[in-house]
């Protein structure tokens, strides 16, 4: 991918959108960790719902890391898939606890010793919360990525780090936000708004678009106008006949008219 593209991208989805910031509410690191864990396969204003009130109740990983499993499933039951989402939560927060000595790791490699924590939360954390380079990729990212043209793969890591390559540090967290607003706003799954869409003149989708349509238009001109053709040929073939035959038949009656039948002489 030419960083020319990313670049453009970036300036257009920021000039539209302004700028960005993490979209779950969060008041530590720890805290954003929870929420992003909680916001698998949920919106992120059902996670801040939950994580208002969570959030008082246990504050930090020390807390969390003590109170009882069923406690916690009932406090994000809403957020969904919430057993496998409480279990993440506890057993990171008791590594926190054990391992780390309650301080959240700041580097990537260290996040992820982290119980449940992907690449993905791990970006997230950094970025928004560490201060940080950080390159989410959710559906959203992964989505408009191979659409515009950004990248071809499907492996979230591999879009990451194709972006990434051509796209200052400074700049990660700040374009994966604006590339998640523009996927949420102008370009949602099955259906996006492509002739709104500010990035219509850099996106490698509505160019096929345009050519593809523009290939069906010229197809359909040419089959109505080979039809047209033969329109015209069948009906100045079937005319010459109907003309010779209305002569013959002027002839038949002129000569009626000219000849008349001599009357017979028998009485």
């Amino acid at each position: 991918m030419e960083s020319a593209l990313a670049q453009q991208v970036y300036d257009k989805l920021l000039s539209v959108h302004g700028p960005q910031k993490c979209f779950l509410e969060h008041m530590t690191p720890f805290q954003l960790l929870v929420a992003t864990i909680l916001s698998a396969q949920c919106t992120d204003k059902r996670v801040n719902m939950v994580t208002r009130d969570l959030f008082k109740r246990w504050p930090d990983a020390e807390a969390f890391a003590s109170c009882g499993r069923e406690e916690l499933e009932q406090a994000i039951f809403t957020c969904g898939f919430y057993r496998a989402k409480a279990d993440h939560i506890l057993k990171a927060a008791k590594a926190i606890v054990e391992q780390f000595h309650g301080e959240l790791p700041n580097t990537m490699e260290g996040l992820l010793k982290l119980p449940g924590v992907g690449r993905k939360t791990a970006n997230v954390v950094l970025g928004d919360a560490l201060g940080q380079p950080g390159f989410p990729v959710d559906t959203h990212v992964r989505r408009l990525a191979g659409l515009i043209g950004l990248s071809d793969a499907s492996d979230p890591e591999v879009i990451e780090s194709d972006i990434c390559a051509v796209m200052p540090p400074e700049t990660w967290a700040q374009f994966s936000h604006l590339l998640i607003v523009h996927g949420r706003t102008r370009c949602p799954a099955n259906r996006p708004d492509c002739p709104g869409c500010e990035l219509a003149m850099l996106c490698r989708h509505t160019k096929s678009e345009k050519t593809a349509k523009g290939a069906k238009k010229a197809a359909k001109s040419a089959k109505s106008a080979k039809k047209a053709a033969a329109r015209k040929a069948s009906g100045s073939a079937s005319k010459t006949p109907v003309k010779k035959n209305a002569k013959k038949s002027a002839a038949s009656v002129s000569a009626r008219h000219t000849h008349p039948r001599k009357a017979s002489s028998h009485v």
